[in-house]
């Protein structure tokens, strides 16, 4: 079992996530050189058997435990990697010392969305600190989240911090031939409070109310799952929704493309809670819309509005303003040829900023591979 990198995370496959699927898009990127230490999680196991590299799953959740980092530092000498790749920069990076002693080169911290309140609680700000004193690199996935994150670390830490965002495959999520006879606006992610999705389906009754009569009805699928799946089914039987409004459950990620490419608006109007502790750090759901040729709605939270050129690709809404955004829905399902057009500008925008040659480069220049 030998491999250049040990990858250290707890968000990965077969559990579906944004940032599951960006460490898995990690070892990709690494050329499938690489060895994974995870979580157990139910069909880990069957799901592991068809990697082309070997994982080994630990406890059910991986925290920076002594036990844990003892499991890193006996994985990291096994497989003779000198290099290692947090999935998660808080709180993993606590194994950095222990793995620097223990041979470990280049170390590469990859941040999400929780950093930034890392960044701004006490303690837990001292503790990001010291981790991405440890690191070679932190990665950011927006702009949002390095001015967030930035005035937390000492003067070095900043200057040896990257952006590195979730990369789109431009070949699995390309543009389709969208809803064909019924205009269909489409939203993926979590089901949580963060993501909005309340707000669109108050939209939605606004889109229903107002569309022209002898025009035929739109679609709204959401895929997705998560603890607010049961109150948004209320929402949708007590409005009457059911004709119009479909839930898919969770979907890998090809099929999440098909459905995407069978789809012609991409909405979300994510929110940041918490009283600032909880923004949306990108959104990969976002990237892989635009990069199906969607025009995207995008709620305005930490680096949302980064994967949209507003007024260009799509827009960016207020998140609980539903009667803008049911404007905005109208607007496009209605001229779904205009739609088309602001689909191809994010199409570009996406796969010039975000793609997986920019990604890969990032990536192996912080690695020195």
């Amino acid at each position: 079992m030998m491999a250049t990198t040990l990858v250290v995370t707890n968000d990965f496959p077969p559990r579906i996530g944004g940032i599951e699927s960006f460490v898995a898009d990690i070892c990709t990127l690494l050329d499938n050189d690489v060895v994974v230490l995870s979580s157990r999680f139910p069909g880990a196991a069957a799901h592991d058997r068809g990697l082309p590299y070997p994982v080994v799953r630990t406890a059910s959740v991986l925290l920076p435990t002594p036990t844990n980092t003892r499991a890193a530092v006996d994985l990291l000498r096994s497989s003779g990697a000198t290099r290692v790749v947090f999935g998660a920069a808080a709180p993993l990076s606590l194994m950095a010392g222990a793995l620097r002693r223990a041979g470990a080169e280049r170390l590469l911290g990859l941040s999400h969305g929780h950093e930034t309140w890392w960044a701004t609680v006490p303690g837990a700000r001292s503790l990001l600190r010291r981790m991405a004193d440890d690191l070679d690199h932190l990665a950011t996935i927006s702009d949002y989240a390095a001015g967030r994150i930035a005035p937390a670390l000492s003067a070095g830490a900043r200057q040896r911090m990257i952006r590195l965002a979730p990369p789109v495959e431009a070949s699995l999520f390309r543009p389709g031939p969208g809803g064909g006879d019924r205009p269909r606006c489409i939203a993926v992610g979590r089901f949580v409070a963060q993501k909005g999705f309340d707000t669109l389906l108050r939209a939605w009754i606004r889109v229903l109310g107002r569309w022209p009569a002898g025009e035929t009805r739109p679609e709204l699928v959401l895929v997705g799952g998560g603890p607010r799946r049961s109150r948004l089914q209320w929402i949708v039987a007590e409005s009457r929704l059911q004709d119009s409004v479909r839930f898919t459950g969770p979907l890998p990620r090809t099929v999440v493309a098909d459905q995407l490419r069978a789809s012609d608006v991409f909405a979300l109007p994510v929110r940041t809670r918490l009283r600032g502790l909880n923004p949306e750090g990108l959104g990969l759901g976002f990237l892989e819309a635009a990069a199906c040729g969607l025009p995207l709605l995008v709620g305005d939270s930490g680096g949302a509005p980064e994967t949209v050129l507003h007024g260009s690709s799509g827009y960016v809404v207020a998140p609980t303003d539903e009667r803008s955004l049911a404007g905005r829905l109208t607007e496009l399902l209605l001229d779904r040829d205009r739609a088309r057009r602001m689909g191809q500008i994010g199409r570009d925008y996406v796969t010039a900023r975000y793609g997986t040659v920019q990604a890969r480069h990032a990536l192996h220049r912080a690695l020195h591979l």
